[in-house]
């Protein structure tokens, strides 16, 4: 592993002394002949890229002729031209578009190379090319500072992902803008849009507190997902994939292109199904997309519907760490009970099952080239329940009266059953002065009804039938925002971003007093939180940045449903600084981004026992993440690249409180600690690619994947900990048919694709939980989630139509 991190720092200072470049001037200017600044300017397969200064001037580094020159402005036809001599000054002219694009939607929550901010923005090709069936995290498994799990151990069904240690309640997702996360536990839940990489466009990433955006607070990164973009022509597409334990993928997908110069439609079906690596981690999985849009010269007018259902059997208990020491990393205590022959066995329909459907309509305007609004209502359905079997029941808990102090077997659903919906809107004006100014917000309510039933029990009393509701539980959220954000041009060489966000959340919910006692109540919160960014170019290749953001986020449900008023936790406050330098040749590009991320009230739990009886986060005054993030990418030939990433981090509390249940003496135990790790925060991540493109269609990569020692809890204990581990992925692809061969072919491309997962046959476990009591003596269990071995999965895409 010490090799691996040598290599991949060594590959960070080899781009440093890339071969001479040629220089080449140009300018980019409307049909008018007025400058155009802020005008991204790409040389093809290369890592040359700029923007425009505020006379529309730039200057590139094409390693040699012949090559070729892409232009991209928002409100403008993209240009794209083929040069077969150095010797000359560009002058480029761009047309205004006659449609509008569909990136317009998301500008206003995305960030530029000038914000100051840590970001990577993720295109449709890299996204094919990761594209095998498996959950959206399986696609960013090797972005920086992100850490992937999987609850079958297979990348379907249950998955997450961490970015820089921070859960998926603490990463923001947008979709088109639209938020994503659960209001209540403001966690995301990739299984309930199963295939949506399918349907995506473009992916950015933002690390840290990122820029204001819409929905939940963003205190380890955001993620913003862009649908479908507009088609040229009419198409279809047939992806197909299959491989290791039963899992297999279909996917259907087809547009009209533009119909009279206006109209576009496509549509995505797909089902996909998997057995899973964990015992019974089967999941089955259907969703859909549907989009229509109007596309005029001002105006767009797009509607958006897609739709999940998954039915997965549960994984979330884990496998208990005596079983894997035993050699058994599939064993799934999800459902288990005693059979009428004293024997264990494991109720068939321990699963979860949901759906989700989401209702997007845009609408976008652009008055004048210099201004373009946007407002977009969306509205999201959600219905399911997870059924579980029990043992040991009182029917008494489940409002059935049992005088026979007996306990049973019972099998219940917990349902959820919730309607989100709202608004949002943005303002965006970018004139030939170097101003970029957008004024956005929203405005969403979330109603929520959660409820249970004991759908069958033993020994139930006479005349009683079960399926009755034994709790309802209701809850509203509102969430309005306003935003202010303005990048402005301080001469030629630089930029500073200015960004501030007022939230406001009001929440009810039926929760505890002091005593125990079910009552209505309500709580408030209005967040402020700023932003400032500031971007110096030292030169073509060299530029500089930092910036300072702070966030503010809510508790969860569950630590407002299981406190009282007076046991209530407080909000959590981020201030974060970053700090970093990029380069970038024809050959090469280099990332160094420094991170301090100060946290004050952050929510972990503890293991106290509150006022109420209940387990709940507690807040602790002082902790921290500071590391510094590496990126790379050099194009050793023109087939031959090598790309990776690298985060040395240190993540902390300053003095944390464990408590233990004491069933031997009554009460519990406390035990302090101070400068210890923070769960599930490796100091270590790093990954590496290599890659070769043959001209012939061939292609092949070799990625590899190390992540640092994580605890379970925040006492950074050995006993407690997920011992590092390092994967190996072979992908191999090949294209015999191309766009472009011919003009009239029917079969516009074919590709066939194949991924080896886990090639060194690694058994270890990226995920867990412990908790311990006292009982004569101290007891202590662990609990993790066991990762495939060696693995494989194979994919066919057919494309149709230009």
């Amino acid at each position: 592993m010490k090799y691996f991190i040598r290599l991949l720092a060594a590959a960070l200072l080899l781009p440093l002394s890339s071969v001479a470049q040629v220089e080449i001037t140009g300018s980019v200017k409307d049909t008018t002949g007025a400058p155009l600044p802020y005008a991204l300017v790409t040389v093809e397969g290369t890592y040359a890229s700029v923007l425009t200064d505020l006379n529309g001037q730039f200057t590139i580094y094409p390693k040699q002729a012949p090559f070729c020159v892409n232009v991209h402005l928002l409100g403008y036809e993209n240009f794209h031209q083929c040069y077969e001599t150095s010797e000359m000054s560009l002058d480029i002219r761009m047309k205004q578009a006659s449609v509008m694009r569909d990136e317009v939607t998301v500008t206003s929550t995305r960030v530029d190379d000038k914000s100051g901010t840590a970001f990577t923005n993720i295109d449709k090709k890299q996204i094919e090319a990761n594209n095998f069936g498996q959950d959206l995290p399986y696609v960013l498994a090797n972005q920086t500072s992100v850490v992937t799990t999987s609850d079958a151990g297979n990348g379907v069904g249950y998955t997450g992902l961490r970015i820089r240690g921070s859960d998926a309640n603490r990463i923001n997702v947008t979709i088109n803008g639209i938020p994503v996360n659960d209001a209540e536990s403001q966690g995301t839940y990739w299984v309930d849009i199963p295939d949506i990489v399918s349907s995506t466009d473009n992916i950015q990433i933002q690390r840290g507190v990122g820029t204001s955006t819409n929905g939940a607070g963003a205190f380890g990164g955001s993620l913003n997902l862009q649908t479908e973009a507009v088609h040229r022509n009419a198409y279809s597409e047939l992806l197909l994939s299959g491989g290791s334990f039963n899992t297999w993928r279909a996917t259907a997908k087809a547009g009209t292109g533009i119909i009279n110069d206006h109209w576009s439609f496509d549509i995505r079906m797909s089902q996909l199904g998997s057995d899973g690596f964990i015992d019974r981690g089967r999941s089955d999985l259907h969703s859909w997309y549907l989009s229509g849009g109007y596309y005029g010269e001002k105006l767009t007018v797009k509607a958006i519907t897609f739709s999940g259902r998954e039915r997965t059997y549960q994984c979330w208990y884990g496998v208990p760490e005596d079983s894997i020491k035993a050699g058994n990393y599939t064993y799934n205590p999800a459902g288990m009970f005693i059979d009428t022959n004293g024997r264990e066995a494991f109720y068939k329909d321990e699963v979860d099952a949901y759906g989700q459907d989401y209702y997007q309509l845009h609408f976008t305007y652009q008055s004048h080239p210099m201004w373009i609004f946007n407002w977009s209502l969306f509205a999201t359905k959600g219905k399911g329940y997870y059924e579980e079997y029990l043992m040991g029941i009182d029917l008494n808990s489940y409002n059935i009266t049992d005088t026979s102090s007996a306990y049973h077997d019972g099998i219940r659903r917990r349902w959820l059953d919730n309607w989100y919906y709202g608004a949002t809107f943005a303002a965006r004006l970018n004139n030939n002065k170097g101003t970029q100014l957008t004024i956005g917000g929203a405005s969403a309510i979330y109603d929520g009804n959660h409820y249970g039933q004991l759908i069958w029990a033993t020994g139930l009393p006479t005349g009683i039938v079960p399926g009755g509701k034994y709790y309802r539980d209701s809850a509203q959220k509102m969430d309005n925002n306003i935003y202010l954000k303005l990048n402005q041009a301080l001469g030629e060489m630089v930029n500073v971003f200015l960004d501030v966000q007022a939230r406001m959340v009001d929440y009810s919910f039926t929760g505890l007093d002091s005593s125990g006692s079910q009552l209505p109540q309500q709580v408030s919160f209005l967040f402020i939180n700023p932003k400032a960014g500031v971007f110096y170019s030292l030169n073509r290749k060299h530029t500089l940045y930092a910036s300072f953001g702070m966030g503010n986020k809510e508790p969860n449900r569950d630590d407002f449903t299981n406190s009282s008023p007076q046991s209530r936790p407080k909000q959590e406050q981020l201030l974060d600084l970053e700090a970093g330098w990029k380069f970038s040749t024809t050959a090469a590009a280099a990332e160094v981004n420094f991170y301090y991320m100060s946290y004050t009230n952050q929510l972990v739990l503890t293991g106290k026992v509150n006022d109420v009886g209940a387990y709940t986060r507690d807040n602790v005054a002082a902790s921290y993440r500071r590391g510094v993030e590496l990126t790379f990418g050099w194009n050793l030939t023109k087939q031959l690249n090598l790309s990776g990433n690298a985060t040395f981090s240190q993540n902390k509390i300053a003095e944390f409180h464990e408590f233990i249940d004491d069933y031997d003496n009554g009460g519990q135990l406390e035990n302090i600690y101070r400068n210890t790790d923070i769960s599930f925060s490796p100091s270590v991540i790093t990954a590496g690619i290599i890659s070769w493109k043959h001209a012939k269609g061939f292609g092949a990569s070799l990625t590899g994947k190390y992540v640092g020692v994580q605890y379970l809890d925040n006492t950074q204990q050995a006993s407690r900990q997920i011992d590092p581990y390092f994967t190996l992925n072979l992908g191999a692809s090949y294209t015999p048919v191309k766009p472009g061969r011919k003009p009239n072919q029917i079969l516009s491309e074919l590709t066939f694709g194949l991924q080896v997962n886990n090639l060194l046959n690694t058994m270890y476990s990226s995920n867990g939980y412990t908790y311990g009591y006292v009982y004569g003596g101290m007891s202590r269990y662990n609990y993790y989630y066991p990762q495939a071995g060696i693995n494989i999965i194979g994919m066919v895409v057919m494309k149709f139509g230009k």
